[in-house]
């Protein structure tokens, strides 16, 4: 039975156009499309709890009126028990020379410090090679006001309110841009009685970002901000002492606090090698209402290289360590090593050899307490990686061999620890692809190994794989493929499963509107230990889907050019 009938315009755009192109637009465009998706799916084991029957209806609508293009859809389906709250979003993006405005549910590129986040409102934005420009005002985030007696209320969230601008100079390797956040939440946009569970929040953020090259291979970058946050606006004003001296840009409360973050780096280049060395700082508690969230209380130190040897092997490698508990109110400081080294060559003109190497080291210290050395953290990851990659083509076959191995060990390093969570992972994996090229047929091969062990466990899995695609016609607009797939799996001492699984799938699209697909896959599983009482592949999943896609034109007036470019 159909459960619900929805309208949507979440995709309800109107997508950014130059004003200064409408006379060389067409007054007025219709197109769409409408289909349906469905699909059965069947299982006999334990955990085919899916519903067996799904159906999706969809239209879309396109209306382009001087270029300014606004779609809507259309979604109705029988399985999405979870939809409850459909909303609307609008978007216009005019555009003219170096101006852009935005109307709606829009986002304007900011610090990273700064914000990341959509507004819905309205803005402008200036950019030519050197200055820049942007404003804009609107709605964050929207308020959450449930019925508080409702039992299956959702969390309660005020209307978040925002403004800011950005202004800028400069390009390149030389350019200096500050940027400014207001926002606040809005005391009256959720209901008195969740108030004592919610508290409203303000922030003010100033940033200032900016480069310099001294020398020719010379940069060096800074990126500086400043957040002035009040936790609750409820909480009592402060209104002696230097607080005081700043009301008129931000009102302090007891709850506020003000922090920093920042981040500098240089890079060098000489005789073909490139060097980069960043330091990264965020005091504890930063934040801004702009982002969506952002790891604080750390700094960083990095460094990376890169060169090209012989024109033909190219390198990279980078090292940096992270450290947090900046102010010590911590119990324990943690420090993590984060290291990697990439190598990659091209040997004449059908092998590719690439080998990489990646670290990752954690490490427990004293806080406001001493760390028990029983208990102390100290683990190592590493990983392996070897890809070499051999193509060649002949008359008639174009042929594609690929091998990969990677070796990653997870391992506890307290001089305490008696290897319980350690764990070390083998992978071997083996491709092959061919292209008949008179029979226009692909087909694919590919064997995978994996081994992993750990503290009186081990797991082991293998897989194989044979696939074929086709296009037939011709304007090949028919395509077919199959894929067959064996797979094993073993837990030492405790199971061995193993499943064979088929997919294949046929899709035709017709006068270039009509398109058409049916796929459908098997899969026959089960436990094939030989000490079960039984030992069959009991098991079986079967999945059919079939989809329909129509796209249309419904209306079309052109300008007058276009017209009578199509007569001559």
């Amino acid at each position: 039975m159909w459960l619900f009938f929805a309208l949507l315009t979440s995709g309800s755009n109107v997508l950014a156009q130059d004003i200064s192109q409408i006379a060389q637009s067409d007054p007025l465009i219709i197109t769409g499309s409408i289909g349906t998706r469905n699909t059965y799916y069947h299982s006999t084991g334990s955990y085919g709890n899916a519903s067996p029957l799904s159906n999706t209806i969809y239209a879309n609508l396109d209306i382009s009126i001087y270029g300014f293009s606004m779609p809507f859809s259309l979604y109705y389906s029988n399985d999405n028990l979870d939809f409850n709250y459909p909303h609307i979003s609008f978007n216009l993006t005019p555009h003219y020379k170096n101006w852009t405005g935005y109307v709606g549910r829009s986002s304007m590129q900011f610090s990273s410090y700064v914000m990341n986040m959509a507004f819905n409102g309205v803005g402008v934005e200036y950019n030519n090679k050197k200055k820049r420009f942007g404003v804009f005002y609107g709605n964050l985030r929207s308020a959450i006001n449930d019925n508080p007696a409702d039992p299956a209320a959702r969390t309660p969230q005020y209307r978040r309110v925002g403004w800011g601008f950005k202004v800028g100079y400069g390009s390149g390797a030389n350019f200096i841009d500050i940027y400014l956040l207001r926002a606040h939440d809005q005391l009256k946009s959720i209901s008195e009685g969740w108030r004592t569970q919610v508290s409203p929040e303000e922030n003010l953020v100033v940033d200032i970002k900016g480069a310099i090259s001294p020398l020719p291979r010379l940069a060096i970058t800074a990126n500086v901000a400043t957040s002035a946050f009040t936790a609750d606006q409820q909480s009592e004003k402060i209104t002696v002492g230097e607080a005081a001296r700043f009301d008129k840009v931000f009102e302090a409360h007891t709850t506020s606090s003000v922090r920093f973050a920042g981040d500098v780096s240089m890079s060098y280049s000489l005789f073909g090698v490139s060097a980069a060395l960043t330091y990264r700082m965020i005091q504890p508690d930063y934040k801004s209402l702009g982002t969506y969230y952002m790891s604080n209380n750390y700094h960083s130190l990095g460094v990376s290289l890169n060169t090209m040897l012989f024109k033909k092997i190219s390198l990279s490698g980078s090292f940096s360590g992270q450290e947090d508990n900046l102010t010590n109110k911590q119990l324990y400081t943690t420090r993590g090593f984060v290291y990697n080294a990439m190598a990659s060559t091209r040997i004449g003109e059908h092998l590719n050899l690439s080998a990489g190497y990646n670290g990752y080291t954690q490490v427990q210290g004293d806080g406001t307490a001493v760390v028990d050395e029983h208990r102390k953290i100290h683990r190592l990851l590493q990983s392996f990686t070897f890809t070499p990659t051999y193509m060649f083509d002949t008359e008639n076959f174009s042929h594609n061999i690929s091998v990969s191995a990677n070796l990653t060990d997870n391992k506890d390093k307290n001089k305490y620890a008696t290897g319980q969570s350690d764990v070390k992972t083998t992978g071997l994996g083996l491709s092959y692809g061919i292209t008949i090229k008179p029979w226009e047929i692909d087909l694919t091969s590919s064997l995978s190994h994996q081994l992993s062990k750990g503290y009186q466990s081990e797991y082991r899995s293998e897989i194989g794989s044979l696939s074929a695609s086709r296009s037939f016609l011709k304007e090949k607009n028919l395509s077919v493929s199959a894929t067959g797939t064996l797979c094993y799996n073993e837990v030492k001492y405790n199971s061995k499963n193993l499943s064979l699984g088929f997919d294949a799938s046929v899709g035709y699209t017709l006068a270039k509107v009509h398109t058409f697909s049916l796929a459908g896959g098997m899969n026959k599983y089960g436990d094939v230990n030989m000490t079960n009482r039984r030992s069959n592949l009991d098991d079986l999943d079967i999945n059919v889907s079939f989809n329909y896609a129509y796209t249309f034109s419904l209306i079309e007036i052109k300008r007058k050019a276009d017209k009578e470019n199509k007569k001559m």
